[in-house]
């Protein structure tokens, strides 16, 4: 029978107002306040004493000011049980929410709002995906990760009576936790870093609506494209019988990215290697994120991971350091399909009709039918027209090809990865890892600094950015290129390597990296920063994460301004704010609003110019480095319905009546944080005033998309993703721990005094710090949990 306290929660995870909950129930505001408040601190975790649990020694969870644990396992099973335990304890209801995405099971949950979701993950099969990774886990690895599943699933088990709030309000309960839902987790996660269907839609429309080559090439063409992570010179150029790469512009880069750079001992103040990473992601209320200290004698490390995936992602050991970024090399294809009404149910492929595999996928929807979802399927892949985006969903059939079916070898890499003790270990321990395809730069205690491009890569003859012909053998797959392949670098003689999205090596690399990058601008401007100073310092390291330097304003404003010379009445006071403006987008500015929403509207007016109006908001958002090349000159002829003056006039007018509707006439009052704001929501903001009691966040931000202060940048001027996660090693540090600071929190509870806590520090540029030593590590005051096998007394 529900009680009247969860018939309320459930009201309000329905979708209905807090006032017309106040309305039903008589509740004044203040006592609704006041009940929500004692409702969310009533399900709070106990972080403190002895919990009787199935381990075969102590386990101790140490939490430490921030609530971020440190926890200490006699042998590796129990570290993890504990870890497992810990991450349920903080996160219960995200590890349900994602694993739920992985196996495309939301709308049991959430109804046909889960439904774009599910369509995805059944069409693609991530459970199956999940079922296969399962069986290639070394033994040790499905040890420990059976361990870990076995901790969340005592957090279940005890906290049935009071669960997360989460679950209350959508008025379910959680399944018993198994390793295949770890698994799935991570597959949902190498999909959203390696599918991304608009970077390979968007070149197809444009492909279809584009009279010309030249016009289709220069539409490609990437932003400050010439920054590589390897310096030309420090590889072999000679062709290994694949196409070179074509041009890998056309991301639209809407502050999705990362950066990661490593100093040598040489350039360092403290004679050691220095370390930062900062992963870009999207902002919410509970961090993807989450930090931990595991402690064994065999293992000691610390850092951040993905929630569910049990290994360290980013940190350091007590010998090696690594940051990570996505270097976002192509490990899909769409192909176009070809079939004939003579040959139902066939796909065509060398000349030869094959019948298409089928499959039911059944999809429980809450408070609606159960969806019946057909799946087609060619020898490529899975039709997935029902998944593109909607522009492109009538040019099919269409089916992708995607490496992620073919297992990845992910969490041993990661698990290997925790335990290196140098950086040429560190190098050997990412072998097998197929997908993701990500930059790590790495560090060790003896001096040693290194890169790999991991991951594997599709060698394909045929270059191609849009769809391919899914009958014609040329374009498929000749293997993939080898790990000894990959771009790599160690102790380069310039004494640094940074990456940030950015070209993993020139055109001329003997293999075909088939990467469409974001900006180069970050890595840029990452080069520019280290290169300024002889000797750097941990805190040169933070200043470098938070700087705001537009490398985009920097090269576009002079050309701007030139054209607009002689074009000043009615814009006087925006045109003296850019010329007096210094490229930073930083909160106080107003140039920095001007540019950024004249850029904006600058996309849309080259858009216009060569696509009918229903793509111009999907193609706006790919055509930067096109865009920042026409404020230069017009090379092949792009403009034919206006002159380039008039539509760099017609684009800067549109900004400015935009600033002035949102914000008001005073031009004074534009300033970049009145209109870039960090908003932390919860998954469930969208439902009814949920956001009201869930959400938090609000405060202006600096930086945007393309500064190495990355906080992204969306039409209505959020910063809905970027760096929110920071990360700085100093391999001289003798407490062999590291800096770091999440935007976020540790909390996913909405009553912990550590949920969102760490925004404030985010802001200001404050990290914490995580010692691998115990005795670096104060205890007073810290909640101590136990975990202990309940042993029969000895009287």
């Amino acid at each position: 029978m529900k009680t009247p306290k969860s018939k309320l929660l459930q009201r309000l995870g329905a979708g209905e107002s807090i006032k017309s909950v106040c309305d039903a129930t008589g509740m004044s505001q203040k006592q609704f306040d006041d009940w929500w408040h004692n409702e969310i601190r009533s399900r709070l975790p106990i972080m403190n004493g002895k919990h009787i649990q199935d381990v075969q020694n102590t386990v101790e969870i140490k939490r430490d000011s921030w609530g971020i644990p440190h926890i200490s396992g006699e042998c590796d099973e129990d570290l993890f049980f504990g870890y497992g335990y810990a991450m349920a304890q903080d996160r219960l209801f995200q590890l349900d929410y994602l694993r739920r995405k992985g196996l495309g099971r939301l709308s049991e949950i959430l109804g046909k709002e889960g439904l774009e979701s599910d369509l995805l993950a059944r069409t693609l099969d991530f459970p199956s995906i999940a079922v296969e990774e399962e069986k290639t886990l070394p033994k040790e690895v499905a040890q420990l990760l059976q361990a870990f599943s076995k901790g969340i699933n005592a957090v279940i088990d005890l906290g049935r009576s009071c669960l997360p709030i989460e679950f209350d309000l959508l008025d379910y309960e959680p399944d018993p936790w198994s390793p295949i839902d770890s698994l799935a987790i991570q597959v949902e996660f190498e999909w959203y870093l390696t599918g991304r269907f608009p970077v390979i839609v968007i070149p197809e429309l444009a492909k279809r609506h584009l009279s010309s080559e030249a016009l289709y090439h220069a539409f490609l063409q990437g932003e400050a494209d010439d920054e590589s992570i390897l310096p030309p010179g420090s590889y072999s150029s000679q062709s290994k019988g694949f196409s070179s790469t074509i041009a890998s512009g056309g991301w639209p880069d809407k502050g999705e990215g990362s950066n990661n750079w490593v100093v040598s001992g040489s350039r360092a103040q403290r004679g050691k290697p220095l370390l930062a990473s900062d992963p870009h992601i999207a902002f919410a209320a509970v961090s993807c994120w989450y930090e931990i200290h595991l402690r064994s004698p065999s293992l000691n490390v610390t850092g951040t991971t993905y929630v569910g995936i049990p290994a360290v992602m980013i940190g350091r050991n007590e010998r090696v350091a690594w940051g990570i970024t996505n270097n976002i090399c192509s490990q899909r294809d769409l192909y176009q399909e070809k079939t004939h009404p003579n040959h139902p149910g066939c796909f065509l492929y060398d000349g030869i009709w094959e019948p298409a595999r089928k499959r039911k996928e059944k999809i429980r929807v809450k408070e609606a039918s159960t969806l019946i979802h057909q799946v087609h399927q060619s020898r490529n892949g899975p039709i997935v027209n029902a998944i593109l985006p909607p522009l492109a969903r009538d040019t099919g059939p269409v089916s992708l090809r995607w490496l992620g079916v073919e297992g990845s070898g992910f969490l041993p890499a990661l698990q290997r990865m925790n335990r290196a003790t140098k950086v040429d270990d560190f190098r050997q321990t990412l072998k097998g890892w197929k997908i993701p395809t990500w930059s790590l730069v790495f560090a060790d205690v003896e001096g040693d600094i290194g890169y790999q491009s991991t991951g594997q890569i599709p060698a394909r003859k045929i270059p191609e950015r849009g769809y391919r012909p899914g009958w014609d053998p040329a374009h498929q797959w000749e293997g993939l290129i080898p790990f000894e392949g990959m771009p790599c670098l160690k102790n380069p003689d310039r004494g640094w390597i940074a990456t940030a999205n950015n070209r993993p090596a020139p055109d001329d690399y003997p293999y075909p990296l088939s990467g469409t990058w974001s900006s180069g601008y970050r890595a840029r401007r990452v080069r520019q920063m280290i290169e300024e100073k002889t000797q750097l310092s941990r805190e040169d390291l933070v200043t470098m994460q938070h700087d705001t330097l537009s490398l985009r304003a920097q090269d576009c404003l002079p050309w701007l301004l030139r054209i607009l010379e002689g074009r000043e009445q009615g814009r006087e006071a925006a045109l003296s704010a850019l010329r007096h403006w210094n490229g930073r987008m930083e909160v106080d500015s107003v140039g920095a609003s001007i540019f950024e929403t004249f850029f904006t509207h600058w996309c849309r007016v080259v858009a216009q110019e060569r696509f009918p109006e229903p793509l111009v908001g999907l193609v706006s958002g790919a055509i930067a480095g096109l865009a920042s090349q026409l404020l230069r000159e017009d090379r092949v002829g792009w403009f034919h319905h206006h002159s380039q003056q008039d539509a760099i006039t017609n684009a800067l007018d549109s900004a400015l009546i935009e600033l002035s509707n949102k914000q008001g006439l005073d031009i004074a009052s534009w300033t970049w944080g009145q209109v870039h704001k960090v908003h932390l929501r919860h998954v469930l903001s969208g439902r009814g005033d949920l956001g009201r009691l869930l959400d938090r966040g609000g405060q202006p931000v600096k930086g945007n998309g393309i500064t190495i202060c990355n906080t992204g940048y969306d039409p209505n001027w959020g910063a809905p993703m970027g760096a929110n996660y920071r990360l700085i090693a100093d391999l001289s540090d003798s407490a062999l721990g590291l800096w770091a600071v999440d935007a976020q929190g540790q909390s996913g509870h909405p009553g912990s005094s550590h949920y969102c806590d760490q925004l404030t520090e985010w802001l200001g540029a404050r990290y914490h710090y995580l010692p691998l030593k115990p005795s670096y590590a104060s205890t007073q005051g810290l909640a101590k949990l136990t975990l202990q096998l309940d042993k029969p007394s000895n009287n």
